[in-house]
């Protein structure tokens, strides 16, 4: 397989293309598939173990930044707005308990619509889906991954001004496709074109192997779902955890079955991304994955069997691949080296992850749609945690501003 080249700085037409046109936002409102719409428009026209790099200290609450800050302080002194009010986003995941609970049997928001209501009171003004299945006594029913309930799910967004993002959903496990996961992964693309959505995903690794005869069928998997995707004017992507970020086994010696034993020292997602088509293929860096990585996988067995380090930059990677991630896990962590992760789970702004210098690293802020996410925020015994640890990530992420110099 012939690696793609790395891709370069934005273009002028990338540039261009980051902001909606009128006919984009037409198409958006409208809830249709962009071959739908172009078509339609053409027919009328015719009668749119590493210390950790980037530990801090947390990052305060503060006020709640209400959308109305473009970027700039405004003469406050504090520095420029790091993640723009449109971008500020969740992965409904952190909230899977109130989309989950029973509204005949609580007074909180429960279901989607009302879940949609409370986070756009928050601030947030993108949400990521992690599938569509919500209480069977919410509005909608329990299962709104159909055509239909993709339409009311885009009612209940516009009403709250709300822009579905992602979905960490369907992927065919299948290959070389079966025509019942091609019919089902179009039905999904379909769906993501009703919500408006830009990409659609999973929340899995392409491939959970060290191997790179193993990496190399999914970089072809992904190339070619990731063209049918494209016809439809979706980006495909997918999301990362630690062991992605770990070293390819790809030198000898080999193992009794013939497989290699030790590494050229390249990284198994650093390899996807060479053998994959950048046009096709998109990836979503789930930031708290990425800085255990940082911390377990930091040194690797060369070929001639000595060991070698090679400590893991998670931004270094964002901005050496550019426009390949569109989407990012704002997920923050505390410094634990006793849990063989060296990183607790905590909510967005409340951990050590500097995310004040990632996200100026990696720039491209009007380009970039950071989800907040907390695998940990339902609580059995506090139903109501989840969305209020959702405001507090909120209005961290709001606060953050790039230091001045």
């Amino acid at each position: 397989m012939t690696p793609y080249s790395d891709p370069s700085r934005p273009s002028g037409a990338d540039v261009a293309a980051l902001t909606d046109t009128p006919d984009e936002a037409l198409r958006r409102s409208l809830g249709v598939g962009r071959r739908r719409f172009l078509s339609t428009c053409t027919a009328a026209a015719a009668g749119a173990v590493a210390a950790p790099v980037f530990g801090a200290g947390p990052a305060l609450a503060h006020g709640r930044d209400h959308g109305h800050d473009h970027g700039h302080d405004h003469g406050h002194g504090r520095g420029q707005v790091l993640v723009p009010p449109h971008k500020r986003g969740i992965i409904l995941y952190t909230v899977r308990d109130a989309t989950a609970r029973d509204p005949l049997a609580s007074d909180l928001p429960s279901g989607f619509r009302e879940v949609f209501k409370q986070l756009a009171r928050h601030g947030y003004r993108q949400v990521e889906f992690a599938g569509y299945r919500q209480h069977a006594n919410a509005p909608g029913g329990d299962n709104l991954e159909t055509v239909e309930g993709a339409r009311l799910l885009r009612r209940w967004l516009d009403d709250y001004g709300l822009r579905a993002q992602g979905n960490h959903g369907f992927i065919p496990s299948s290959w070389p496709l079966t025509a019942a996961d091609k019919d089902t992964f179009k039905k999904h693309l379909e769906i993501a074109n009703i919500l408006g959505m830009d990409h659609m995903g999973t929340g899995g690794d392409p491939t959970g192997s060290s191997y790179q005869a193993d990496w190399d069928v999914a970089a072809d998997k992904w190339n070619a779902l990731g063209e049918i995707a494209r016809r439809e004017g979706i980006k495909l992507y997918t999301h990362n955890h630690d062991s992605a970020y770990g070293f390819l086994l790809d030198r000898g010696p080999l193992d009794d079955q013939g497989r290699p034993t030790r590494s050229s020292g390249i990284r198994k997602l650093e390899y996807f991304l060479k053998v994959t088509d950048p046009k096709l293929v998109w990836l979503e860096m789930d930031i708290f994955w990425a800085h255990v990585a940082q911390y377990k996988f930091h040194t690797y067995t060369a070929p001639d069997g000595s060991t070698r380090e090679n400590v893991f930059d998670p931004a270094a990677l964002v901005t050496r691949y550019n426009k390949r991630y569109p989407l990012f896990h704002a997920k923050d962590g505390v410094v634990d080296t006793a849990n063989g992760m060296g990183w607790d789970m905590v909510p967005f702004g409340t951990g050590d992850i500097d995310y004040t210098t990632f996200f100026s690293r990696v720039g491209l802020s009007n380009y970039r749609n950071p989800m907040v996410e907390d695998d940990n925020s339902p609580s059995a015994t506090d139903p109501a945690q989840s969305l209020r640890e959702a405001k507090i990530s909120y209005d961290n992420m709001a606060a953050l501003r790039r230091r001045r110099r």
